[in-house]
């Protein structure tokens, strides 16, 4: 805060940041932090190739931690640290282990294809109902045939009646 003299007393006065004048930095400020950059990336891509190969042989508990983990030593049950596995340990013949999802999923496609099974050989409710249905219907085409047949046989006859 600024203090402001105005007639007896101090007046604490707060600048905004958009009164205050613009600060540039100089070109010699410019390079030296792009000099710092590079030099930090140079050695830092150096680092970075014998980092790996110590990390490899250390544990995870080496893991470098920020803020208050690093000066407090904390046991939480529920943190479930990520372990990297090498292609090497992974066990492909291993059985996996599927997730409710997936059993419940892989479940529900079995029981649909033995439904529709059962369901072409007829053994399901719908599909004798469905089969009752048909046979209603067959019956039914039978019959308008039939009439179809009679009525044609009949207009034949009169036409045959009528040229005599």
């Amino acid at each position: 805060c600024e203090f402001l003299d105005i007639s007896d007393y101090c007046v604490a006065a707060k600048k905004g940041h958009k009164g205050r004048g613009k600060q540039f930095s100089n070109p010699e400020e410019i390079d030296r932090q792009m000099r710092a950059q590079r030099e930090k990336e140079e050695n830092g891509g150096a680092e970075k190739e014998s980092a790996s190969e110590s990390e490899e042989e250390s544990s995870s508990d080496d893991e470098k931690r920020s803020g208050v983990e690093g000066l407090i030593e904390i046991e939480n049950p529920n943190r479930v640290s990520q372990k990297n596995k090498k292609v090497t340990e992974v066990d492909v013949a291993a059985p996996r282990v599927l997730s409710r999802r997936e059993r419940e999923e892989i479940e529900k496609q079995k029981s649909k294809e033995r439904y529709m099974k059962l369901h072409l050989e007829g053994k399901t409710e719908q599909a004798r109902a469905d089969l009752a249905r048909l046979a209603i219907i067959k019956k039914q085409r039978e019959e308008a045939a039939r009439k179809r047949e009679e009525l044609r046989k009949e207009k034949e006859a009169e036409e045959a009646k009528a040229k005599q």
